[in-house]
């Protein structure tokens, strides 16, 4: 357990989004939309479906990240916002609502009844993580911020949210909201995760990667399986065009993970 940054009073519950909260990759989930508006080709699309059960069989490392990262910043580069907008507003409800873990929602619910915040954070654009965070009630989110200029992507990353940074974001975040960290509560399946799992008194890892699976059996750390995806449709509305706009600036970020994956795995392979 590492040393917490503060003392608070409250006390939040800190889920990943990814194998976690639903049951696949949120940057690889929008490549067939994409690919329909004409944003990627049909070889980035089939990139993107290998992509997806690669990292449903495994999970990325810090080092693979990292790569990811410099992916993004080539590959989105120059996309139209407000093409991305349009696209996210007709398709995000329907991609993401039948991705959400039956059981994650329950643990949700436990910790509200509590009296938890619930914070979802993810690797994944912050514009993507909000309304989907909004949509299984969670208090807060953090995703990774890229920067926008005159209506496109820059090709930049202001914040990227992966690995120590999830615990930079998370630490932040106990001192606006009055956290103690040593009371509080983290949810991942990765082992790049595994600092926002020591950044708090109570980590669980969910589905981990076989890395995170060993570190938890070493210290003693809960271990949750979560296999039955659930449609939220019932029960939340379908989101206002206003409120889907803003998951746009990020969304290229989404994608060109996706593409960067199938790369880097090829590589490793070879």
């Amino acid at each position: 357990m590492t040393e917490h940054a503060t003392e608070g009073s409250r006390v939040a519950a800190f889920f990943d989004l990814d194998k976690t909260v639903i049951a696949k990759s949120s940057t690889l989930a929008f490549s067939r939309p994409f690919f329909q508006e004409g944003l990627i080709n049909r070889r980035a699309v089939l990139k993107s479906a290998y992509a997806q059960f690669v990292f449903m069989l495994a999970g990325a490392d810090a080092d693979q990240m990292d790569r990811m990262r410099s992916h993004i910043t080539a590959l989105c580069q120059g996309w139209d916002v407000e093409q991305v907008r349009s696209i996210v507003e007709e398709t995000l409800h329907d991609i993401v609502d039948p991705l959400v873990y039956k059981e994650a929602t329950q643990l949700i619910t436990d910790h509200q009844t509590e009296g938890h915040d619930v914070v979802v954070v993810s690797a994944s654009g912050e514009e993507l993580v909000a309304p989907i965070s909004t949509m299984v009630g969670a208090t807060h989110s953090v995703g990774t911020r890229m920067v926008v200029a005159d209506g496109r992507y820059s090709g930049e990353v202001d914040f990227y949210c992966a690995g120590e940074n999830k615990a930079i974001a998370v630490k932040q975040l106990a001192e606006q909201h009055d956290y103690d960290l040593s009371r509080c509560y983290a949810y991942s399946d990765s082992i790049s995760d595994l600092p926002l799992l020591e950044a708090v008194g109570h980590p669980t890892v969910v589905n981990p990667d076989r890395a995170l699976r060993k570190v938890a059996v070493q210290r003693g750390w809960p271990s949750l399986t979560f296999s039955d995806p659930v449609s939220l449709r019932a029960r939340i509305p379908r989101p206002s065009g206003t409120a889907v706009a803003v998951t746009a600036i990020g969304l290229g970020a989404a994608t060109a993970a996706g593409v960067a994956w199938y790369g880097l795995r090829r590589r490793r392979r070879s």
